[in-house]
């Protein structure tokens, strides 16, 4: 068969199969405006607790998610990894240490906290990382 003979017999289908897409594409735009919109998290972090004598963090340093990520040391932001993501994507963590130094603030709709330690044990440095809601 020869091209235009192909391209005559087959204008009808190619110009059905074109609007065929063209509304599908609608659809899927308009489901994804249906969609809700995902909650937005500030993430910061503080120095909870830490020897005097550290030589990497002093208790009260203040850092924020994820530009100063690199100023935390890498042993300490290894532990603080899943933690971080996890409250970045709007998941909190049940457990709450009640009666402890480290007793969590889980407000849905403002802020909540999670305390993570230092893997190494000479450090005894905690950092509290702090997930506030962004309107």
């Amino acid at each position: 068969m020869k091209r235009r003979d192909f391209m005559e017999k087959a204008g009808c289908g190619l110009a059905a199969l074109l609007v065929a897409a063209d509304i599908s594409a609608q659809e899927e735009e308009k489901k994804e405006q249906e969609k809700p919109k995902r909650a937005r998290y500030k993430i910061e972090f503080e120095v909870y607790e830490a020897r005097e004598d550290s030589s990497c963090h002093k208790k009260g340093d203040k850092f924020e998610y994820p530009g100063d990520w690199g100023k935390v040391c890498p042993w300490l932001r290894g532990s603080m990894n899943d933690v971080v993501r996890l409250l970045q994507f709007g998941v909190t963590l049940p457990w709450k240490y009640e009666g402890t130094p480290y007793e969590k603030v889980i407000d849905p709709d403002g802020i909540t906290t999670e305390y993570v330690s230092c893997p190494d044990p000479t450090a005894n440095l905690v950092m509290k990382i702090i997930r506030t809601k962004i309107s």
